[in-house]
């Protein structure tokens, strides 16, 4: 609200027409007031992403827990697997060279394990207690698990 200053009149002294002006704190509590209703406004959207990413959290780490059960049972399998195929000259190159990529593979899954656990579960734990920080602290953390599994898909 403009607010209007009236200089006192002194004798012998012109008195000047009263100065208007909007007071700082006016401004800065309307600007408090619009983020208040915009925020009350998207409540319900902000509330779903939050939810929606923690499901996404939950699947991601069951399919990571999954996905670390099956890599253990193929390596150990392959680690049996491997020194008998590489000593046997009918084994085709190929099929030699398929498990020594898929042992490479389960071992690469293997041994992110811990890394991608810790990032799963900070980033659930951020999200459940509503801390920014915490979450933000792990969006490298997850790129990277992202990049890693990324590069143990098969290209084409």
């Amino acid at each position: 609200m403009p607010t209007t200053i009236r200089p006192t009149a002194r004798v012998g002294v012109a008195t000047a027409k009263p100065v208007s002006y909007v007071k700082f704190s006016d401004k800065l509590t309307d600007s408090f007031n619009d983020i208040g209703r915009m925020i009350q406004d998207h409540k319900n959207m902000i509330d779903a992403i939050q939810e929606i990413a923690l499901e996404l959290t939950n699947s991601i780490g069951s399919l990571h827990t999954l996905t670390v059960k099956y890599a253990g049972i193929a390596n150990n399998i392959l680690d049996g697997l491997l020194p008998i195929a590489k000593g046997l000259p009918i084994i085709p190159k190929n099929i030699l060279q398929l498990l020594i990529n898929l042992e490479a593979i389960t071992q690469k899954i293997i041994d992110n394990q811990a890394a991608t656990s810790k990032t799963i579960t900070e980033v659930q734990s951020g999200l459940k207690t509503g801390d920014v920080n915490k979450i933000k602290g792990h969006a490298g953390a997850l790129q990277n698990v992202t990049r890693t599994l990324t590069s143990i898909l098969p290209k084409g």
